[in-house]
């Protein structure tokens, strides 16, 4: 009976959109989060009785066969990159990508990646730094006794002096972009490593020709919809009964075949 084992690669499948659906939704308000996407595929089917085979010695040919399909199984879980909505919060260090690009962020360890999440602070020396503490590459230090930034849509990062009249420039913000965003690898704390799949960063200043503009004072919403994601919460929950349906099914029939006297 091959409808049992059918049906359980369903609701495992299932199972899986279940989880990316719960995880899109728990990200809801993440900053700088970008939704995922469960993509499923067909398995191998079990040739009966080849198309195209033919069927007799005269040479006639099989139009089109019995092919019996064995389930189904993930394909990948897809990160969609469209923009999310900019959020006014008026702190100087929030600062959104409105467009293509990542920001560069080094760990401890000197490894690099990339984020959206543009919710900076300034650490005991006055670099930039994510909320983790990671330093934002190129490595901007704001002096102490400053007393405004200003970081133009270009990424150039001004400050006020106290006592001066005319901000000087201490950085500038570069960012990251990738042929296959989608590649990058997910390492948490709204962090991305590159991939062979994404293949290699290229990096430029914001407003460049395919890279996003710097806008300060603002931070990017995740780009999940709330209303998107229960429509296909209720859609694998229905496909999930579905298939256990099937396995009920099959199941009464194996105990009709077990009755026959």
């Amino acid at each position: 009976m091959k409808a049992l084992s059918t049906a359980a690669t369903g609701m495992l499948a299932q199972q899986l959109n279940v989880e990316v659906i719960s995880n899109n939704i728990a990200n809801l308000n993440t900053t700088g989060y970008k939704r995922r996407r469960a993509e499923f595929q067909d398995l191998l089917y079990q040739n009966i009785e080849r198309v195209g085979a033919n069927s007799t010695a005269q040479g006639t040919v099989v139009p089109s066969g019995i092919q019996v399909g064995v389930g189904v199984r993930a394909a990948g879980v897809y990160r969609i990159s469209s923009q999310g909505s900019l959020e006014l919060t008026d702190n100087p260090l929030d600062i959104a990508i409105n467009g293509r690009g990542f920001f560069r962020v080094q760990l401890p360890n000197g490894d690099q990646v990339y984020t959206r999440a543009g919710s900076f602070q300034l650490d005991q020396n006055g670099q930039i730094v994510t909320s983790e503490g990671f330093q934002v590459l190129p490595g901007i230090n704001v002096p102490q006794e400053a007393v405004d930034i200003t970081i133009n849509q270009e990424g150039e990062v001004q400050v006020l002096l106290d006592g001066q009249i005319n901000p000087q420039v201490v950085g500038q913000l570069d960012l990251a972009t990738f042929a296959n965003e989608a590649g990058l690898e997910a390492v948490g704390s709204n962090l991305l490593r590159e991939t062979q799949a994404s293949g290699p960063a290229t990096v430029a200043t914001p407003g460049t020709a395919g890279f996003g503009l710097i806008e300060q004072g603002f931070l990017e919403r995740s780009n999940v919809d709330a209303v998107q994601e229960i429509t296909n919460l209720i859609s694998a929950q229905r496909a999930y009964e579905l298939n256990s349906r099937v396995i009920s099914t099959a199941d009464q029939m194996m105990d009709s075949v077990n009755s026959l006297r």
